[in-house]
């Protein structure tokens, strides 16, 4: 287990997400009726929202990754986002849902969706699991979101620090 004095209270309980993920996926079920939809995971943080996520979806699913980063081993992001990992197939005429862990300054998700609009999908959604409004650097929202969080640096269900506590079964904050 992760040394336990950095980690702050629950915020948001394991049942809490899988409940709300539930309800997301039978939403982007209805949405998507009678199509299929590619999700596409921003890696790390957003592994264990997007198996959660599709679970519920009741269409066929296809799923890809990207990689980026913009935080490094800071708790602030740096402004720049580099891609480390890019996509492994088209995403050209696909219903495409960018699943990530939370949108916070918006800066790396709306560096991301541009980079994904150029390669022609049909429509591109966003799936988060948490958002925090307070962080905005760029207006954007999320189409699908699970929770809104204050301005603290998130950690657990996906969220690390410098790659820690992405373990935790659920939300909390780094408490330093």
């Amino acid at each position: 287990m992760p040394h336990k004095k950095h980690i702050g209270e629950v915020m948001i309980p394991e049942e809490r997400i899988e409940k709300r993920a539930k309800e997301i996926g039978e939403q982007i079920t209805r949405d998507y009726e009678g199509e299929s939809v590619h999700l596409i995971g921003v890696l790390k943080g957003a592994v264990m929202w997007m198996a959660e996520i599709m679970k519920h979806i009741d269409l066929d699913v296809t799923i890809d990754f990207l990689a980026c980063s913009s935080y490094g081993s800071d708790t602030k992001t740096s402004g720049v986002v580099k891609i480390n990992k890019d996509l492994d197939s088209s995403i050209a005429g696909k219903n495409v849902i960018l699943v990530e862990d939370i949108i916070d300054s918006g800066v790396t998700l709306n560096y991301l969706k541009k980079y994904l609009m150029n390669r022609d999908p049909k429509s591109i959604k966003v799936c988060s699991l948490l958002d925090k409004p307070e962080g905005r650097k760029m207006e954007i929202e999320g189409d699908y979101v699970g929770f809104p969080v204050g301005d603290v640096f998130i950690i657990g269900y996906g969220l690390d620090f410098d790659q820690r506590y992405r373990q935790l079964p659920y939300i909390s904050y780094l408490d330093r």
